[in-house]
């Protein structure tokens, strides 16, 4: 399942948001150069990726914040900005501009800290915006739990958008992490599970005081965990479902 947009328009326009994925894509362009070469791309990432080791053994701190604004590949830097653009708007919302963006921030670094504390041996670069996105989430889940959201559901060649409540989505992404950091070595490479995790966890507590602020139990009542305002309705999908062909 990937998620492709979300029925819950937001009242005030994200600058924020806009800005982290301007400030993002600037950056993988500035790094395009150096992909053709690994040596290149390591020396492009040798001051802000986060290396584990060097945080642990090295007092070099520098990637903990670097880290989230640079991405491994085109795919990378998409899938990030598309979860980035489709929960962060509400959130920016509801905390504010500069809220948002030290919300943001504080979800990255205890993110990154998080996969530290997993693998403080680790030589091996992490990238990526994920474990903020991931806070983004978590807040997310908090607030809007039966917001809709818009998933493409792919099954070997057939796709089908189906819109499910957000905790369904979100709940079922954050078990994936939990399952995935189990089942890998914490000194391994590939996916940053652990770092999901906790900038999941990091951005329910994070929103905590707004959904307190907001009435906590109350907020829900009123609004069914659903958006505060109309959803957004979009006309039925026109992609098609492809089937296949008998002989």
């Amino acid at each position: 399942m990937f998620p492709i947009r979300d029925h819950n328009p937001s009242a005030t326009t994200p600058f924020v948001v806009y800005a982290l994925i301007a400030l993002n894509a600037a950056i993988f362009l500035m790094q395009l150069p150096h992909s053709g070469s690994e040596a290149a791309l390591a020396a492009f990432w040798r001051d802000w990726a986060l290396y584990p080791a060097l945080v642990t053994q090295g007092g070099d701190y520098r990637g903990i914040l670097g880290s989230m604004f640079l991405h491994a590949g085109w795919m990378h830097i998409i899938g990030n900005m598309l979860f980035l653009w489709i929960f962060g708007d509400n959130l920016e919302d509801q905390m504010g501009h500069l809220g948002f963006l030290a919300f943001y921030l504080a979800c990255g670094v205890l993110a990154a800290l998080a996969h530290i504390a997993a693998s403080p041996g680790s030589e091996v670069p992490t990238v990526g915006a994920s474990g903020a996105i991931a806070g983004v989430m978590g807040g997310y889940l908090l607030l809007f739990p039966r917001a809709k959201v818009d998933v493409l559901v792919i099954i070997v060649i057939l796709f089908k958008v189906i819109s499910i409540p957000a905790w369904v989505m979100l709940g079922l992404w954050f078990a994936l992490q939990i399952f995935g950091g189990i089942g890998t070595p914490a000194e391994g490479g590939g996916v940053a599970y652990w770092a999901h995790a906790g900038g999941f966890l990091t951005g329910l507590g994070l929103t905590l005081p707004v959904w307190l602020r907001r009435g906590a139990t109350g907020f829900w009542q009123s609004t069914d965990g659903r958006p505060p305002h109309p959803e957004a309705a979009y006309a039925p999908s026109s992609i098609p479902i492809v089937r296949r062909r008998r002989r």
